[in-house]
This record gives C-alpha cells, sequence and structure tokens, in this order.
C-alpha cells in the first residue's frame, strides 16, 4: 500500500512592494491612459462613416466636365478590385430620370479595373449627375457621386449626396459589431491560451470559465450580426431590411459573407473546445493537484501522467489550429487580402491578430484572477510575463511590416487619416509597454519572496500535537463546532455553513486586498487593459479606413500619373477680397469671397460685403460670373441669395474643369450706381 502525502494547496502569491520612486510615474502612466482613452471614445463616437480601401481613380466624362454632345456611356476607373450589382451605376437627367440603359458591364482588362454604363440616345443639354455604389476587395462598402454637363451647366434636381451606404445607424451599428467581434476574439483566444501556456489550474476556476465563455458569446453574436447587417451596410443602408433577409443569399455568395459563415462553422469547433477543456481537462487537473506529493507513484500514475500530456497536447494543437481558423478570416477578406504581397501579408495579418490576442486576452486574464481568484501561483504569473514578451515582439516584427505595406510613404504616414489613426496606435502601444514594465518588474519580485512565503507558511505548519505554531487547541476547537453543528436541525446547519462561508471568503478577500504588491500588480494591469480597450477602437477603425498607400496611387491616377505634376490646390474653402467703388454714395466697400471646396464639381459660394467701416453694407443686387479664358468658356453666369445684409450665397455652383478662373462680381449699390470687379482664383 502506498502513502499518500497530503494536499498542498497553492500558496497565495505575496508580492514586494513597488518601489516608492515608481509610484508617481504608474500614476501618470494611468492618468494618461485615462486621458487619451476618453478623448478617444469622444473621437470614435463622432467619426462619420470611413473611407475603404478601393478608390475611384478616373471616369468618362470627367467630373465637372461640359461636353459639347451627349456621350454614349458612362465609364468608371477603380485603383482596385470591386464588386458591382446590375443596378450600380445610374445617370439621372436634371430632372431626376434614369438616363441610362440600367445595365452595368465589366469593362475591365489587364492592370485596370473599370466598369461602364450605357446611355439612352438623343439626351437634351444640361448637367447629368453619376451616382455609383460598390464593396471593394476588402469588404468595404464605397459610393459617390458627381457631375457632368452636355452643351452648358443647367439647373439639376438631383443631389449629388453618396448616400448612406456604409454610414448611417446600420454603419455604426456595423462597426459596433466589427469592435465586439475584435474583442471577443481576444479575450476567447488570449484567456484559454493563458489557461493552457500559463496556469493550467485555471481550466477549473469558475471566473476564468466564464470569462473565455464570454469571449465566444460576444464573438458568435456580433459576426451573426454582421452576417444580417451585411446587405444593408453595403447597399440600401436602412435598416429595416435586417429583418426582410432579402439580401442575404447574396451576402452568402460574396468573400465576406463566406469569411462569416466560416467564422460561424469554427466558432462550433471552439464551442467543443472549450466543452473538453472545462470538463474533461478540467477534472484531470483538480485530480493532479490531490495527489501531488504522492510517495511511490505507481505506474498507473505515471499513466496518468502520459495521458495528461497527451490531452495537453491535443488541445493546444486543436485550439490553435481553431484559433489560426478564425483569425483567417479577418485576413482572407480585408485589407491583408489586397493591394501589394498579399501572399505574405494574409499569414502576417494571421500572426499578428493571434499575437495581440494571446497578449491582450491573456491579461484580461491575468485581471480577472488577480480580482476574483484568491490564490495563483508564482510561476504562472511569471510564465505570463515571458508570453506576453513574446508576444509583443511579435505584436511589433508584424506590426512594422503591415504599416510598410499600408502607408508605403513618410508623407502618407503624417498626411492621410490612415497614417494619423496609425500614430494613435502606436503610441498606445508605447503606453502599454510602459505599463507592462512596471508588471513585469513586479513579477520579477515573486522568486524573491517566494522563499519568504515558504519559511513562513512552515512556522505556521501545525505540530505534532495538533496545534498551530504555539497556539493549540483549533483542531479541538473545529471538531466541537462541527460537532454542534451535526446536532442542530438541518435548515440551521445550512444556515451557519453558509455564515461561515461568507465570513471565509471575506477574510480571504481582505487578506488578498491588503498586500500592497498585489494591489499595485492590479492597478497595472487594470491600466493595461484599458488602453487595450482604446487600441482594439483604434484598430477597429484602421481597418475602415482607406490605406495612405491607397491614397497616394489615386492620387497619382487623377493626376495622369505624371510624377511631376503641379500640386492639387489645397482641398477647402477659397477665399479672395475685391475692394469695389461705384462711385455713388455709401458705393465704397470690399466684398469677400469664399468658394468651398473649390474644386471641379459642386461647390458653396459665399459673398459677404462690408462697408468703410467694416460693418456690412446692404446692396440692392449682386451677381457672378466665372470663365476660364484658358479654355474659352464662360462666362458661367451664377445668381446668389440675400441671406442677410450684406451676406449672399449660392449652393450647387458647378466649376467644369480645374485652372485659373476669372471671378466677375457686380455690385449695385443704388438705381444708377454700380461696378464690376474681377480677380482669377485657383481651382485645383
Amino acid at each position: 500500500m502506498t502513502a499518500t502525502a497530503p494536499r498542498l494547496d497553492p500558496l497565495p502569491v505575496r508580492f514586494a512592494s513597488p518601489a516608492p520612486r515608481a509610484l508617481p510615474l504608474l500614476r501618470a502612466l494611468l492618468a494618461a491612459a485615462v486621458l487619451i482613452g476618453t478623448a478617444l471614445g469622444a473621437l470614435l463616437a463622432s467619426a462619420g462613416p470611413a473611407a475603404a480601401h478601393a478608390a475611384l481613380t478616373g471616369s468618362d466624362p470627367k467630373d465637372g466636365a461640359v461636353v459639347a454632345t451627349a456621350p454614349t456611356e458612362v465609364t468608371l476607373t477603380f485603383s482596385e478590385q470591386i464588386a458591382m450589382g446590375k443596378d450600380s451605376i445610374r445617370v439621372l437627367d436634371p430632372s431626376g430620370e434614369r438616363a441610362d440603359k440600367s445595365t452595368v458591364r465589366d469593362l475591365s482588362k489587364g492592370g485596370t479595373v473599370g466598369y461602364g454604363v450605357d446611355l439612352r440616345p438623343d439626351l437634351p443639354d444640361g448637367t447629368y449627375t453619376v451616382a455609383w455604389q460598390a464593396v471593394s476587395a476588402d469588404s468595404h462598402p464605397i459610393s459617390g457621386a458627381f457631375t457632368f454637363s452636355v452643351g452648358a451647366p443647367s439647373e439639376t434636381e438631383v443631389a449629388q449626396a453618396g448616400g448612406q451606404t456604409g454610414g448611417g445607424a446600420v454603419g455604426t451599428l456595423y462597426g459596433i459589431a466589427r469592435y465586439l467581434a475584435y474583442a471577443g476574439f481576444t479575450v476567447l483566444t488570449g484567456a484559454t491560451a493563458f489557461i493552457l501556456l500559463c496556469w493550467r489550474r485555471g481550466a477549473g476556476v469558475r471566473p476564468l470559465q466564464r470569462l473565455v465563455a464570454l469571449g465566444w458569446v460576444t464573438l458568435t453574436a456580433s459576426t451573426l450580426a454582421m452576417l444580417l447587417l451585411r446587405a444593408p451596410y453595403t447597399g440600401s443602408g436602412r435598416l429595416a431590411d435586417v429583418f426582410t433577409l432579402a439580401g442575404l443569399p447574396e451576402v452568402l455568395e460574396t468573400k465576406t459573407g463566406a469569411a462569416l459563415v466560416s467564422r460561424l462553422l469554427l466558432l462550433g469547433a471552439a464551442a467543443l473546445f472549450i466543452s473538453v477543456l472545462f470538463s474533461s481537462y478540467a477534472r484531470r487537473e483538480r485530480t493532479d493537484d490531490s495527489a501531488v506529493g504522492a510517495v511511490g507513484a505507481d505506474s498507473d500514475g505515471a499513466g496518468d501522467r502520459a495521458r495528461e500530456k497527451d490531452l495537453t497536447f491535443g488541445l493546444a494543437v486543436g485550439g490553435s489550429v481553431v484559433a489560426t481558423g478564425i483569425a483567417a478570416t479577418w485576413a482572407l477578406s480585408e485589407h491583408a487580402s489586397t493591394g501589394i504581397q498579399t501572399g505574405i501579408a494574409m499569414p502576417v495579418d494571421v500572426l499578428h491578430l493571434l499575437a495581440v490576442a494571446c497578449w491582450l486576452g491573456g491579461l484580461t486574464a491575468l485581471l480577472t484572477a488577480l480580482h476574483r481568484v484568491p490564490t495563483i501561483e508564482a510561476d504562472a504569473v511569471r510564465r505570463f510575463s515571458r508570453t506576453a514578451f513574446i508576444s509583443v515582439v511579435v505584436v511589433v516584427a508584424t506590426g512594422i511590416y503591415q504599416s510598410w505595406r499600408q502607408i508605403g510613404s513618410w508623407s502618407a504616414l503624417t498626411g492621410s487619416e490612415y497614417g494619423k489613426w496609425l500614430l494613435v496606435k502606436v503610441g498606445l502601444v508605447v503606453l502599454m509597454v510602459g505599463l507592462a514594465w512596471f508588471s513585469r518588474a513586479w513579477t520579477a519580485r515573486l522568486g524573491q519572496t517566494s522563499d519568504s512565503a515558504d519559511s513562513t507558511d512552515d512556522t505556521d505548519a501545525p505540530d505534532d500535537t495538533g496545534g498551530t505554531g504555539g497556539t493549540g487547541g483549533t483542531d479541538s476547537t473545529d471538531e466541537a463546532h462541527d460537532d454542534a453543528v451535526g446536532e442542530m436541525e438541518p435548515e440551521r446547519a445550512a444556515q451557519l455553513a453558509r455564515q461561515r462561508t461568507a465570513l471565509d471568503t471575506a477574510r480571504r478577500k481582505k487578506e488578498r486586498d491588503a498586500d500592497p504588491g498585489r494591489s499595485g500588480l492590479r492597478r497595472s494591469v487594470l491600466a493595461e487593459a484599458g488602453v487595450a480597450v482604446v487600441v482594439l477602437a483604434v484598430t477597429t477603425v484602421l481597418t475602415t479606413t482607406e490605406p495612405g498607400r491607397t491614397q497616394e496611387e489615386a492620387a497619382k491616377a487623377n493626376t495622369g500619373g505624371v510624377s511631376g505634376a503641379a500640386p492639387a490646390a489645397p482641398q477647402g474653402p477659397t477665399e479672395v477680397k475685391l475692394p469695389f467703388d461705384t462711385g455713388g454714395p455709401n458705393g465704397r466697400g470690399t466684398v469677400r469671397l469664399t468658394l468651398d471646396p473649390a474644386r471641379p464639381g459642386g461647390n458653396e459660394l459665399h459673398l459677404w460685403i462690408d462697408g468703410p467701416g467694416g460693418k456690412p453694407l446692404d446692396v440692392p443686387e449682386l451677381k457672378v460670373s466665372f470663365t476660364l479664358q484658358a479654355k474659352k468658356i464662360g462666362p458661367l453666369p451664377v445668381t446668389p441669395s440675400r441671406l442677410a445684409a450684406g451676406h449672399w450665397s449660392a449652393g450647387s455652383v458647378q466649376i467644369p474643369m480645374p485652372g485659373d478662373w476669372q471671378v466677375q462680381v457686380t455690385v449695385r449699390t443704388s438705381d444708377i450706381d454700380q461696378t464690376t470687379i474681377d480677380k482669377t482664383v485657383k481651382i485645383g
């Protein structure tokens, strides 16, 4: 018969207090994390629909062009492959009626991506509006509108808004679902990796089980939501279409729909993995804990350990395959699947997602254990520290490659929206690494304090007489208490047992919270987790933002591919001042004219008339015209409307093409006093 040693419960982790000089820096980093998170939360809440990866690089006729005769077709070219439906391009005449034949033709050939639509014959003169919408290869909806004129510009009843594709309530809900999908994957993968790699006993810990289950439910629910929202997100933009399911068959035929369905199937396999992890594996870990220290282990014990290793290995391999497959559903359908070096970019993106999940999800699991679990082995914390360090190295290496691939140049890093968000993410990651340094420093002290903890526990161990460190009678008191409880009624005994359990739990929590080292580590890990939430939000924004490389390539295509072309005029309002003097009473003043955005197409015109003292000067009549003398276009008359004393405005001022336009303003200050002034403005 073999003797069985008593079960050795894991010792509570005791931490050395942080150095006093480190506390102010930690507080500063924590305050910075809160401020950055608040600012970014407000920024994300106010952000509109993000740009997508593909971009319109040209059209025939061009935006704002004036052609002598009606064209037979309208063609569009794009920077990358897109998906278009049968009615994705619409051409509307000045009255808003369809001027096209409602059949989109694919004109792509070679490396050029193009689509066209035939026009009806004998179109009358006037301004026509072209509205289009599509889905880029990285799953994001794109849309736009522009105008061209036949003969001469005219009034039009068609608004040039691009619609709510990718925006509105549907866009907001889809963005929330996308963020929750990232968060769910991070928690599910990272917490599971924390259990298998760092703390196997955690498989039987209820708070960690709930955390993994929460990650699975969040990822599953958000994936289903994205699948249902996909049709209105890329099409009508109407929230009511979510419940009709009319567009679901078309979604399932797309690359994104296939990726979402594949993710759901993999989540079914993940559910089976979780059930094994929290049942058979957790029971085996508890059994092994009860047998720790056994003397004279026989062949059955060796066989149990071999089976445990096999089960651990099988779970690790199976979990890795499932996690890799889920990560690949993003890589195969979003930014990594388009652009340059896709054969390298997709595996790198999968590796990046897995490393981020191991780091941030494991951090969430550690934070849960520190807050909800009475004891956690020091070795588990040290193992996570090493795992997190390796994950950070992988995240940085893969992130550098991804940044180069999506940005392409230093100018795009600071001059594009994608580059600015990327800089924000880099700053947050640096802040997280700084906070992780404190956690790693406290973790390194665990080895120094373990020996002292062990010696203290040996001092408090029961002696041969049944006492504890010189304090006798503890066991006999407990036995007497148990005998007394046994003589009571069952209901009263159960009530006392619950009270005793509650008191023991409160005592352990009080002892745990009184440890300054553990509290310090919890604060540090909590700060890391807080910044991680913001990092995931910024990552979500980056996945829906047009990369800087694509922006520059589209701009180059719009300038004809000439590297030495003159820089485009700034995208913003152009303001000019034109002094005038009609020669009559109160006939002197200044006209301040603004044209926004001062580019071909529709512009908004505002004019303010100031008198000699800078006060608004009310005039009975004001006229404006635009002339492009180099192309013999114009004058194109504009009749502004009076909004208030000294303030006139005109919307949808059509400028056909870029160039140096002469603006003429006629000001009449009385029945007989008027003058015409002019100035040249640059239309980009």
